[in-house]
């Protein structure tokens, strides 16, 4: 029966401020018997029509776009399990996920390895999560960062050795006031995606639209009323948050600034400090940023790694076996570093031989047979996008540098050029992303996987400028997974109260739409009890929201999320981020047949449409 015109609504939906962390991830099979080495010889003969694309997931590519698939349903916890397995040992089937659908499709009892899949899809922080559709077969090579890439560090010792150097360096060279060296490091309080507001002295949280959901004053909550008149939108201007007084914290190393940069803004705040009335906040988040840097390169940091690796260093017993699987199938293995030689040499050494080494051993430096070239103080991101930068020979013996005339002197060298360039050594320091390219013999940005820590400078430069592509490293994915797998209960709670709140606007609207003329008294009263209503849910979900957030972190939530909105760090990771997870080696874990898919991206109106507690009205 069609409904009267007055009575044809939507149906009552709510655009609800989820998101799925990450993507499944399959494994597609070869599709001949020949193994990969094979493959890659025939690849590298093809013309570059011909050649395999890493972004080709599947022969039937033009179905794959045409009909990507949905899940249907997805809010159903029941289809995955955390920490699970692929024992096959379970003794519940996995028909009642698929059987249903493989009985409609003609393909019932066709898919001879169905009884051995699990119940429930495992799904651990070990997996690798995909954004954009990646086949291993067409990569032909991949690079690592090191520092919170293959170097995991311990912490707060790690950052403890930066802080305390570069207080040291504030009183000593700058002339801050003694007491900063009382200032005690706490690496908690801060998390990744943070904006520092240089000028005012202010660290925000923003979500993916550019609104300011959080907001400190160093280590002081600004209000709200505040927040709105700094950083709401007006009709002159739009905030972009892409100046150069704002400074994104997209790597963990940025926690030493942002604490030391907090506690000055408080100590000038005081107003006890007649030699920081001088100083704008600017100005010592910039001399935070050189003390800290020069940590990093005059040895406070590298000397006491050396001396200690193992108070500072994590081990990962994975990453030795994932760079041999990788070469032995054929890829080339690259690593692009901005620390020096000497730091690079002492953290790679540790994790090769799982222990300290003496310096015989060391000058050995036995770790470079896992990889085909090596770039140290690369300084990414110019390394990316400045094509005028040197190359320099670095000799692993001592340190020292040499000249090349790179691209030049590989091109004189005739036919083998590269292969005769790396002959002399295949450790270099600077040059840019040209070099790399002509020496590994890579043809197309899509060839190259770089995984790395820091979205802007390892993962957002080498995809937005080169096509790269890439993997985006996140230690703290683990206590996020954890922490949303605990908190799902919750979760479906703060959804459902949202959904009731959307279906009491769209009741109301209903009520409104019905009247003619004047509103008559029954409809007040109704709309009425539809606000006192509304008012009751608002204020249980905000405090259901808050015990959330708090979940995660206690100031600034969870990180992929800002309010019910991704965060601008979840937007980044979504956009320039290939694959991400939670350490390099999980790659490892992964054939290099690979290939990764993604699950379909849906937009808010697809969203309600697949939720059971929706009707579509035609």
């Amino acid at each position: 029966m069609k409904l009267p015109a007055k009575l044809k609504i939507l149906t009552y939906l709510v655009v609800i401020g989820q998101r799925t962390i990450g993507a499944f991830t399959t494994m597609t099979p070869l599709k001949h018997s020949r193994s990969f080495v094979q493959k890659l010889s025939t690849v590298q003969n093809m013309s570059n029509d011909e050649r395999i694309s890493s972004y080709d997931v599947d022969s039937d590519e033009e179905a794959e776009q045409l009909l990507a698939e949905h899940v249907i349903n997805g809010s159903n916890p029941s289809t995955s399990t955390l920490g699970g397995d692929y024992s096959g040992e379970s003794t519940m089937s996995t028909s009642s996920r698929f059987g249903p659908l493989l009985s409609d499709l003609g393909l019932e009892g066709q898919i001879s390895t169905l009884d051995k899949l699990p119940p429930k899809r495992p799904l651990s922080s070990d997996d690798v999560f995909c954004n954009r559709e990646l086949k291993l077969d067409g990569v032909r090579a991949i690079g690592f960062d090191m520092d919170y890439t293959l170097a995991q560090y311990q912490q707060p010792a790690f950052d403890q050795l930066a802080f305390d150097g570069a207080k040291e360096k504030l009183v000593k060279a700058l002339g801050y006031p003694e007491e900063v060296l009382d200032f005690e490091y706490d690496h908690n309080f801060w998390v990744r995606g943070l904006i520092i507001d240089t000028q005012r002295g202010n660290f925000l949280k923003i979500d993916r639209h550019k609104y300011v959901r959080i907001a400190y004053h160093g280590f002081n909550p600004i209000t709200s009323k505040t927040r709105k008149a700094l950083y709401s939108r007006n009709f002159n201007k739009v905030p972009s948050f892409s100046e150069k007084s704002f400074v994104n914290m997209d790597t963990l190393f940025q926690f030493v600034d942002a604490s030391l940069f907090a506690a000055l803004i408080d100590m000038k705040d005081s107003g006890k400090y007649e030699s920081l009335n001088d100083k704008s906040y600017e100005k010592m988040y910039k001399q935070v940023r050189e003390c800290v840097d020069l940590c990093h390169r005059d040895g406070v940091i590298k000397d006491e790694v050396a001396r200690n690796p193992e108070k500072y260093i994590v081990l990962d017993k994975g990453l030795v076996p994932m760079l041999e699987k990788f070469r032995n199938d054929g890829v080339k293995v690259f690593l692009l570093t901005n620390s020096y030689w000497e730091y690079t040499s002492v953290a790679m050494n540790y994790l090769f031989h799982e222990r300290k080494v003496d310096e015989p051993l060391m000058k050995e430096n036995q770790w470079l047979d896992l990889f085909d070239l090596v770039i140290v103080g690369s300084c990414k991101p110019a390394y990316l996008v400045d094509p005028y930068l040197d190359l320099f020979r670095v000799r692993p013996e001592d340190g020292s540098l040499l000249n090349t005339d790179g691209i030049f002197e590989i091109e004189a060298l005739g036919k083998d050029g590269a292969k005769i360039f790396l002959d002399k050594g295949k450790v270099f320091q600077g040059g840019n992303w040209q070099h790399l390219t002509r020496i590994l013999e890579i043809n197309a940005g899509e060839e190259i996987l770089y995984v790395g820590d820091h979205l802007y400078s390892d993962v957002l430069r080498s995809k937005r400028t080169l096509g790269w592509r890439s993997a985006f490293i996140m230690p703290e994915l683990t206590d996020e997974m954890e922490t949303f797998h605990q908190q799902l209960p919750l979760k479906r709670q703060i959804t459902k109260l949202r959904k009731l709140r959307d279906e009491l606007s769209l009741y109301g609207d209903l009520l409104r739409r019905t009247q003619d003329g004047d509103m008559d008294l029954v409809t007040e009263d109704k709309l009425e009890k539809i606000m006192e209503d509304d008012l009751k849910v608002k204020n249980v979900l905000t405090v259901l929201a808050e015990r959330y957030h708090a979940a995660f972190h206690p100031i600034w939530g969870m990180m992929f999320q800002a309010g019910y909105q991704d965060s601008r760090f979840a937007y980044f990771v979504q956009n320039y981020a290939c694959l991400y997870t939670a350490k390099a080696t999980n790659l490892g874990l992964a054939s290099t047949s690979r290939s990764f898919r993604t699950s379909s991206e849906m937009l808010p109106h697809e969203k309600l449409l697949q939720d059971d507690s929706s009707r579509f009205l035609y």
